[in-house]
């Protein structure tokens, strides 16, 4: 376990290393977006994704609880993919996650709007692909280990990012969900982004304490 967070380490923390890692957490926070919008009846037009770990998710509806729930489900996104890959691993449904992660992949393909994005989304299906059919059981859960804990540490990172905004680069508030979602609902940016905070740490208990679980057992 160490070693796997040594690793996971070494892929989210790193500027150099986190260019590249960093674009799957972009990517799923975009899906936490389009997945909480289609849940709650909205249509998805398109996600986009850039360079610089930038995105956006597009969708549209009748009312407005639906454009608040997809709101707010883009930071804490990755902890919650992040909690449910370890959960997984530590409960024996490595294959299922494995399984689930490259169907919504691949179905992702079908509201990518630019190149890059289709580029980043391509990239992280042909992984999932050749750990279903090349790797061991063994190899697998030492995959989707490390790439749940990135996904908690990029949680953690996107949720730092979004409080500077707020704190010290005020100039771009409108990158900002929480500033969309005071915007749309008039409830105060802090609210959300303490949400975003209990969801995300949430996850990380949850977490934690399924590895201790397994330890445990």
């Amino acid at each position: 376990m160490l070693g796997i967070l040594a690793i996971a380490a070494a892929l989210s923390i790193p500027r150099a290393t986190w260019r590249v890692f960093g674009l799957f957490t972009t990517l799923v926070h975009e899906l936490g977006h389009a997945i909480a919008a289609i849940l709650t009846g909205r249509v998805v037009h398109g996600i986009r994704i850039r360079r610089n770990h930038s995105g956006e998710a597009v969708s549209s509806g009748r009312g407005g609880f639906g454009s608040v729930v997809s709101g707010m489900f883009g930071y804490p996104a990755p902890a919650i993919v992040g909690a449910v890959q370890l959960w997984s691993v530590f409960n024996g449904y490595t294959a299922a996650a494995l399984f689930g992660g490259g169907v919504v992949l691949v179905l992702t393909i079908l509201v990518i709007r630019n190149l890059f994005g289709v580029l980043v989304v391509l990239a992280s299906a042909a992984v999932s692909v050749l750990l279903w059919v090349f790797a061991t059981p063994q190899v697998q859960s030492y995959a989707l280990l490390v790439l749940g804990i990135v996904l908690l540490v990029g949680a953690v990172r996107g949720l730092g990012t979004v409080i500077a905004v707020h704190v010290r680069r005020r100039g771009q508030l409108r990158t900002s969900d929480a500033y969309l979602l005071y915007l749309r609902t008039r409830v105060p940016s802090f609210v959300w982004l303490s949400a975003f905070a209990a969801v995300i740490g949430g996850c990380v208990v949850v977490a934690v304490g399924s590895y201790a679980a397994y330890i445990a057992s």
